[in-house]
């Protein structure tokens, strides 16, 4: 069995890879860190493992040599410490933001402190098998991208890669309240979140800059929190290239994601469900993808959906494992998502 470990087990992204990774047949946990935590049970802040794992927290500093190390660990922290965790590990499969990009200089417009290991920029694999399987097999640095990142750059890769859209993209990017976080701040509580639609990044999302690096299209993004505790939708509007049609975009995306085990085109053309939706994908690492053609104004709306913590994070961890450790891809993914929810 291959030992795998996880650094920041405590928060909602790293009780998914728990999940995830307690059920999955080809690994054992090793350890979940926490500093807060160090001594007490995982099932504790993640009451539904109980049953499922007998695990205590250790305390990051205790943390022991693993197979593979997945590190849920906080934006503009982990590049202090990434160090120390690749001498803990053959593979390294980092969560948080800090090494997504590889321009320094992006880095720092977008998270507003200057990356202090830049020259690991260039070694991380992103971790997104549907764009970068091949580099996955061999990779030992692997970056996952966000969440509303992974479901714009897979909405959009079928137009970017057939040329069909010639410039730039506007993302509304929606997400719900577990995007930000176990420790949210006040702004978070229920209190304030039910019933709102905030836009709490109106200009500049940070995915924004992760759109553009994988796709090549110039995007502009924004971000609304929405009542929902899961998922995320992204809204990406476009000018079509000259001449392009419905069947063209329709190719496009067939040629894409035919074999994609865990892309689904979705664009129908009635029902509740005819343009991605993230509510059906609750716990399940789909990303779902739609289009809808504007022929008469040349553009095109491309709709992305998946679940935050599972696609968007760690089910696209573990998907990215599966690549690496050549395991069949949907190893320990399998589930599907529930409906009604």
């Amino acid at each position: 069995m291959t030992r795998v470990s996880v650094v920041g087990g405590a928060g909602y992204i790293g009780g998914e890879l728990l999940r995830l990774l307690t059920c999955h047949p080809g690994v054992t946990v090793a350890a979940a860190t926490s500093t807060r935590l160090a001594g007490r049970r995982v099932d504790g802040p993640h009451p539904n493992l109980r049953g499922s794992t007998e695990l205590t927290f250790v305390h990051p500093d205790d943390l022991q040599r693993s197979d593979v190390l997945f590190l849920a660990t906080p934006h503009t922290e982990t590049m202090d410490t990434m160090d120390r965790y690749r001498g803990l590990a053959d593979v390294v499969i980092d969560l948080s933001g800090d090494f997504r990009l590889r321009d320094p200089d992006v880095y720092r417009a977008y998270y507003g402190v200057a990356h202090r290991a830049p020259g690991l920029l260039g070694s991380f694999v992103p971790g997104l098998p549907e764009l970068h399987r091949e580099a996955l097999r061999t990779a030992d640095l692997i970056s996952v991208p966000g969440c509303m990142a992974t479901a714009a750059i897979l909405a959009l890769h079928p137009l970017a890669a057939a040329g069909l859209v010639p410039g730039e993209v506007l993302v509304d990017g929606r997400t719900g309240s577990s995007g930000s976080g176990a420790s949210a701040g006040p702004e978070n509580v229920h209190a304030e979140r039910s019933g709102a639609m905030r836009v709490f990044a109106p200009l500049r999302h940070r995915h924004e800059a992760e759109v553009t690096q994988a796709t090549g299209l110039p995007a502009r993004m924004s971000a609304t929190g929405v009542p929902a505790v899961r998922g995320v939708q992204v809204l990406c509007h476009a000018a079509l290239s000259e001449g392009v049609d419905a069947s063209a975009v329709r190719a496009a995306y067939r040629a894409a994601y035919d074999t994609e085990p865990f892309v689904r085109v979705v664009a129908a053309n009635r029902g509740a469900h005819r343009l991605p939706d993230p509510k059906i994908l609750a716990g399940s690492n789909f990303c779902d993808v739609g289009y809808a053609v504007d022929a008469a104004e040349g553009r095109v709306l491309a709709v992305g959906a998946l679940d935050n913590l599972v696609k968007g994070g760690a089910g696209g961890a573990v998907q990215s494992m599966n690549v690496r450790l050549d395991w069949p891809e949907r190893l320990g993914l399998e589930f599907t998502g529930l409906h009604p929810i």
